[in-house]
């Protein structure tokens, strides 16, 4: 049986181990076979950059987030080509659609989910391209990974979530219980606690990233259990709808979009690839390209939205000064911290490191539900 728990956010096959800072995991990069491989350089003209996602471009959300990075790449390089295939299963069909990239002539490919070794082979077979995977933890030659470290964000917005919440019951809408569920509902439960020791938060996991209907039930659910502010990680704006007609609040993940319930809305985690994507194809037009292994740190890459209009000054001004003191290199992430089943995890004085919280993978006191 796969443990989901050691799988990466988006990936339900075995991978192997993540080791990090908070803005590159330089130890991958210090690997000699991949420190060995060079790329040369290409010319615009004949550049051919292909992105293949995970789910509709029209999501609002996690695809849409990293089609933009797309149209940045273009925007900077208006000679190269690009080639786009999104909704690809996790299938045999995964491999054939990036098989397809490398047949097509990609010198780079930006693959913005963890395929596993539905990329990994096809990966090995092309040692002259250069994959990026998002979320992913297995590094090659030829091969790198991304992430965001949205554990920040949704900490700040755990403040706020603490002194808006009425009842002290925060709601969590999950896909799966991987890393970044684990993460980022620790982190706002956390968040929560500095402001209201007793707030609690309550999961309940859709298994799906893009499902608006069963977020819906799963949103109405929690609010009928006392939840009077809604979190999740989901790819729609499902439970922002049912928080808006059921008069609670909600924080989102990937993009605004309060306009699907601008009373209900707080906040959102924001993620923006545009600058990183830029960044790593101009490095391999340039034959500069290395296998990155990078995590996007709070202020460049992923942060906390802009305050919906119903949160009150005294909640935005002190969750921006929580931002603020990370930013500025405080981690809240200190022990002591125990489980939900009130084991210690993390000894008093011990702070998280990027790769412990990269690799979260048990609930903190307070959650139920995972």
């Amino acid at each position: 049986m796969i443990d989901l728990r050691k799988t990466s956010r988006r990936q339900f096959l075995g991978m192997g181990g993540a080791a990090g800072t908070s803005l590159l995991l330089g130890s991958r990069l210090a690997s000699p076979a991949l420190a060995a491989k060079s790329f040369a350089p290409v010319t615009e003209e004949k550049a051919l950059i292909a992105f293949g996602h995970v789910g509709p471009v029209t999501d609002e959300c996690w695809t849409w987030s990293h089609d933009q990075g797309m149209k940045a790449v273009q925007a900077a390089f208006p000679k190269l080509r690009t080639v786009m295939v999104e909704s690809i299963p996790f299938s045999a069909d995964a491999s054939r659609t990036f098989r397809q990239f490398v047949s097509q002539g990609a010198q780079m490919v930006f693959v913005t989910s963890a395929y596993g070794d539905f990329l990994y082979d096809v990966a090995k077979r092309a040692p002259d391209v250069a994959f990026l995977e998002c979320d992913g933890r297995t590094p090659m030659a030829n091969l790198g990974t991304y992430y965001v470290a949205h554990w920040y964000p949704s900490y700040v917005a755990g403040v706020a979530a603490g002194m808006m919440s009425k009842t002290g019951k925060l709601g969590y809408v999950a896909s799966f219980p991987v890393p970044s569920v684990y993460s980022g509902s620790n982190a706002f439960l956390m968040g929560a606690r500095t402001v209201n020791p007793a707030a609690t938060l309550q999961i309940i996991a859709i298994n799906k990233w893009f499902d608006p209907q069963a977020a819906t039930q799963a949103g109405a659910a929690l609010i009928d259990n006392g939840a009077d502010l809604l979190f999740g990680i989901m790819d729609e704006a499902g439970y922002l709808q049912v928080a808006e007609k059921r008069g609670v609040k909600a924080v989102m993940w990937n993009t605004d979009i309060r306009r699907y319930g601008p009373k209900a809305y707080v906040s959102s985690i924001v993620i923006d690839f545009k600058k990183f994507y830029v960044d790593q194809v101009r490095a391999r037009l340039e034959g500069s390209w290395t296998p990155p292994a990078a995590i996007l740190p709070m202020g460049s890459g992923v942060d906390a939205d802009a305050w919906g209009e119903t949160v009150p000054e005294p909640v935005r001004a002190h969750a921006d000064d929580v931002r603020a003191k990370i930013l500025g290199g405080w981690s809240p992430f200190i022990g002591e911290l125990k489980d939900n089943k009130g084991a210690v995890r993390l000894a008093a004085g011990k702070t998280m490191t990027e790769q412990e919280l990269y690799n979260w993978n048990w609930s903190v006191d307070g959650v139920v539900g995972l």
